[in-house]
């Protein structure tokens, strides 16, 4: 039997935005879904999507995290008119399917959402009345009812011109909602144990969703810091492994990140986060290793790779420090060593980076990792790139200033060769990224130097306008200064 393709309601956070089309693309092709996107803005939060049955809808919104609920869509259209008389058609014409959610024994609730329009109660109540038509006979339960209606009106995406009439007048049956529970469940605010740099929980489910992360998954987190992109692979099912040179961070000996904490727990640790979670069953483990010093064997290979690699700015980019000439002389076999470090630049991060996944990824595996840069840098010729690894997503979120990261997604297309000299050098890293942590310091328009003179000569040319106007301008530094001389002058 054919499957009828139904269509249904998407409604999307507000959050993230860029973010969406990634994820949906992902979950779709991790499951095979098919799919048929009307709605062709995907800036607006109410998506219109056609599924060839309900479980391929549901499967879809089982690992959705941008995804706040999917609804059956029953009738839509930009003119009330319009509207009523197409949801009022589609009763008609599914009247016996839809019967046993009119019956007298099945409680209901209707909910009016809208979006950048405020209604009052009264207003919504009104809009409820105008589907009189409609033939419910249950009762109303608001708290816990057994189907649940949805109005909609959608009025545009800009806060200051919202226009006379809406742009789409949406009704349907809620029928799941999304996977942000999960942003709670995971919050850092209750993690054991958290760093400076522990990616929030919402970002980690979205990186876990754009690597396709499957149950019996292996993962790995080559900078892999406090584990948070573990856990979230985790949850998903997979099996996590993870490695940094940090020794004191992945031993959890570092200072503590939280304010009210003075020093670390005995119990802190990644494995400890997992645990928190129900998730330790998928723990591997984490070692201490220096990524630009591959100590993988060849054979070994990820389903995926998900990382977040330092800039230098709250974290440092470092790797052991090869000596050329090592003093032997004055070194027995029982000392403790200690390596030296020196700078990882960015451009060689990222080379060995993809590297690594050319190596190392199964065929159709994914690399997600984020890349910072300065906006007015941005190019996407500056994107790191690979013969075996296509880049698939690109996502970008603002940081402060005029900073900014984006969210690549690479997928590994082809088997790496070792015996290929095209190979050799086979990673573009292109340089603006390489200077990112030097400008973010050194990038203000002037100097503090500059920005203390400019402010001392603002508070003089305040003085002499104050003068001017016939006003004696008080210094209290002056003040201050004259009644401590005063005192002492007093004693003596």
């Amino acid at each position: 039997m054919a499957s009828l393709w139904r269509k249904y309601i998407l409604w999307f956070a507000q959050e993230h935005v860029d973010f969406r089309i990634s994820e949906f693309e992902s979950i779709v092709k991790m499951f095979g879904l098919q799919f048929r996107r009307l709605t062709e803005q995907t800036l607006k939060p109410f998506w219109v999507v056609e599924f060839p049955n309900v479980e391929t809808a549901m499967l879809y919104a089982s690992r959705s995290v941008a995804l706040r609920a999917m609804f059956e869509l029953y009738a839509h259209s930009r003119k009330l008119p319009e509207f009523h008389e197409r949801l009022r058609a589609h009763v008609d014409a599914n009247r016996n399917e839809l019967a046993k959610y009119f019956r007298q024994d099945t409680s209901f609730k209707i909910t009016v959402e809208t979006y950048n329009k405020h209604f009052s109660q009264r207003e919504k109540i009104e809009k409820i009345e105008t589907m009189d038509y409609l033939p419910i006979e249950g009762p109303v339960n608001l708290k816990s009812p057994q189907v649940e209606w949805w109005y909609i009106e959608f009025w545009g995406l800009d806060p200051t011109a919202v226009p006379e009439e809406p742009d789409d007048i949406l009704f349907g049956r809620l029928l799941a909602t999304g996977q942000r529970n999960l942003i709670k469940e995971l919050s850092l605010k209750q993690r054991k144990f958290i760093g400076n740099t522990s990616m929030d929980a919402q970002l980690s489910l979205l990186m876990a969703n754009q690597a396709m992360v499957r149950e019996g998954d292996l993962v790995f987190d080559p900078f892999v810091g406090t584990g948070s992109l573990l856990v979230s692979a985790a949850k998903w099912g997979g099996y996590v492994l993870g490695a940094d040179i940090d020794y004191m961070m992945v031993h959890a000996r570092c200072r503590p990140s939280r304010i009210t904490q003075k020093v670390r727990e005995k119990d802190e640790s990644i494995r400890a986060n997992l645990l928190q979670y129900g998730c330790a069953d998928r723990y591997m483990d984490v070692v201490v290793a220096d990524f630009s010093n591959p100590l993988w064997h060849p054979r070994i290979s990820f389903d995926s790779i998900i990382t977040d690699p330092p800039y230098g700015i709250r974290e440092a980019t470092e790797k052991v420090e090869t000596k050329r000439s090592p003093k032997d002389i004055a070194r027995t076999d029982d000392m403790v060593h200690y390596p030296s470090t020196s700078h990882y630049s960015l451009q060689n991060l990222y080379g060995d980076l993809l590297e690594f996944a050319a190596r190392h990824l199964k065929l159709g595996g994914r690399l997600v990792c984020w890349l910072p840069f300065h906006r007015e840098d941005y190019d996407p010729k500056m994107l790191p790139q690979h013969q075996y690894l296509q880049l698939v997503a690109n996502s970008e979120q603002p940081l402060t200033g005029n900073t900014s990261r984006r969210l690549l997604t690479y997928e590994k297309c082809s088997e790496y060769s070792a015996l290929n000299p095209a190979s050799i050098g086979s990673t573009q890293v292109p340089t603006p990224s390489e200077d990112f942590r030097e400008r973010y310091f050194n990038n203000a328009l002037e100097s503090r130097k500059e920005r203390r003179m400019r402010k001392a000569e603002q508070r003089e040319q305040g003085r002499l306008e104050m003068e001017l106007r016939g006003k004696l301008p008080s210094d209290g530094r002056s003040q201050k200064c004259e009644l401590n001389k005063a005192r002492f002058t007093g004693l003596t």
